[in-house]
């Protein structure tokens, strides 16, 4: 047996439920085997009252789950350009000594994602990207901004077909070895829409973090 969250929309910051899910866990690298643990992930969580679940990865059988994955969601990069958030975000790490490696903005996801560098340079003080720093605090701030910026940007289509969805998981994501999650992301800009207050949010870094992040609201330091 394994444990994975899923992500519920919620009414009140930081407009998401979370429920950790026992289910069996198929192991194995192909994509039989992850189906197979997604398809177990969802009966189980169906068993709990939680209908309807998308699941937001690379591994998704959803057309629309693997586009939202942080490997194939675009975002606008130097004017004109687009990058995946995967890049984006790897690329925007600043570590200590002020240390950032922008030439992961051209690569691939997955070469952006097992970039050596990002395992050996220390420790990660913020994030800068096209001239705006975030600070560390709270920690999935830059990560759930830029996933809802390239969403808001080039995807309102699917933003609608995502507003069908009140739940949401990602079979990569373990919690203990990590803090950021798409699917997690997800239900917050479902629940903003909700809320009707996704504009909002999104007229600021600042207010983005004032209104999805209680002031209490703590988060473990994985990145």
């Amino acid at each position: 047996m394994a444990k994975r969250p899923i992500f519920i929309t919620s009414k009140n910051k930081p407009f998401f439920e979370e429920k950790t899910i026992d289910f069996q866990f198929f192991n194995g690298f192909s994509l039989t085997q992850k189906a197979k643990s997604i398809i177990s992930l969802h009966q189980s969580a169906k068993t709990l009252g939680i209908e309807k679940v998308l699941e937001v990865s690379s591994k998704s059988d959803s057309k629309m789950g693997w586009a939202l994955s942080a490997f194939n969601l675009l975002i606008d990069f130097n004017g004109d350009k687009k990058i995946s958030l995967e890049c984006a975000f790897q690329g925007s790490k600043v570590f200590e000594g002020n240390i950032q490696y922008k030439d992961i903005y051209h690569k691939t996801s997955l070469e952006a994602k097992k970039d050596p560098r990002l395992k050996s340079s220390g420790a990660i003080i913020g994030f800068e990207f096209e001239g705006i720093f975030w600070k560390n605090e709270p920690k999935t701030a830059f990560y759930d901004w830029m996933y809802i910026q390239a969403l808001y940007q080039n995807n309102l289509a699917v933003i609608y077909e995502l507003c069908t969805y009140k739940a949401f998981s990602d079979i990569e994501f373990n919690p203990n070895k990590s803090i950021n999650c798409q699917a997690r992301t997800c239900a917050i800009l479902v629940s903003l829409i909700e809320q009707n207050q996704l504009q909002e949010a999104l007229s600021s870094k600042e207010r983005f973090i004032e209104m999805v992040y209680p002031k209490a609201f703590v988060q473990s330091g994985l990145f």
